[in-house]
């Protein structure tokens, strides 16, 4: 059988909450690290997210 092509990672708020996200990346078609603005909960407002490695 074939390996899945998709990898959780972990998108971690750059506002240091320690709030984050989990969404699938597919490593061969995006190598560079994923970056998204999303909402924070915990500062009540849009913040950039950053891709690290999920434990």
């Amino acid at each position: 059988m074939a390996k899945p092509a998709t990898i959780l990672v972990k998108l971690e708020s750059t506002a240091d909450t320690g709030y984050f996200y989990v969404v699938k990346k597919n490593p061969r078609k995006t190598t560079n690290k994923l970056e998204f603005r999303k909402y924070d909960p915990k500062v009540r407002k849009h913040v950039v997210f950053r891709e690290t490695k999920l434990k």
